[in-house]
């Protein structure tokens, strides 16, 4: 539930204020050996557990309980970190639509794309060629044969995720990041962390780490750079949740397609 909260509610920084805004923009933040650790913990565990679940043990029947466990103690860090290093209490900021705007019209946009790009062009490619397969064996490992069990993991995928993915990489990583760095490179750095596991993901379905992989990964930093840039200047996740949901839901329909077509549902 303070998860949650925190999602919906939480600020960048506890408590947030004018004295935290103005220094939260140069290097006077000591950085110890425990917060580089946490910052390394967090920008590569969820690439390592998607290798673990995602590759080495794709379509295994424990699939989806080591895809649960890894997400547990990834999105379960933020929170023990602030309250057992920070000891700092999470105040829960009201909600505000500064970013909603600029959130949902990046989001519509994407979401337009995948799908024109889709079925105007990829469905019928060679680069999707083996995708829909994939796909069918990923969704074996997480118990899903049946369209209905389908959606209803895209529609946690799509609306809770994406907000927990936001409050990991935009509120924690990047959040803790820019203290400690010029801002550029913080959007810079978390923005690669943000990717890497997606690497492992678009690889698998597309059959290989090719120039399409990294083109499409790269997508994904420059979405996760978007993010950043909006949460720095509307101080708030909606916006980048909401743009979040949009391409994940455009994603998802994507998955569904290729799933369906494969198993001939």
């Amino acid at each position: 539930m303070l998860i949650w909260f925190c999602l919906l509610y939480g600020r960048q920084e506890f408590p947030y204020d004018a004295s935290v805004t103005h220094a939260e923009n140069d290097l006077r933040q000591p950085l110890d050996a425990r917060q580089v650790a946490a910052l390394i913990f967090a920008l590569t565990f969820p690439t390592l557990t998607t290798g673990v679940y995602f590759i080495l043990l794709s379509g295994h029947p424990s699939m989806g309980a080591v895809y649960a466990a890894a997400k547990i103690l990834q999105f379960a860090f933020p929170v023990a970190w602030v309250a057992i290093y920070e000891r700092q209490a999470i105040r829960l900021a009201p909600p505000r639509r500064a970013g909603m705007g600029e959130g949902l019209a990046l989001g519509a946009v994407v979401l337009a794309a995948i799908l024109a790009l889709y079925y105007g062009y990829f469905k019928t490619s060679s680069v999707l060629s083996g995708a829909g397969a994939e796909v069918a064996e990923k969704m074996r490992g997480f118990g899903v044969d049946s369209a209905v069990k389908f959606l209803a993991l895209a529609c946690f995928i799509s609306l809770f995720h994406s907000l927990l993915e936001e409050y990991y990489w935009r509120w924690f990583v990047f959040g803790r990041l820019k203290r400690f760095m010029p801002l550029g490179v913080a959007v810079v750095l978390s923005s690669l962390g943000f990717m890497a596991h997606h690497v492992l993901v678009v690889g698998q379905f597309l059959g290989g780490y090719g120039p399409s992989t990294w083109f499409f990964s790269s997508c994904v930093a420059a979405g996760g750079a978007l993010w950043a840039w909006l949460y720095h200047r509307a101080r708030t996740l909606y916006g980048p949740w909401f743009s979040h949901l949009l391409v994940d839901a455009g994603l998802m329909w994507v998955g569904y397609d290729l799933w369906r077509t494969a198993v001939g549902a």
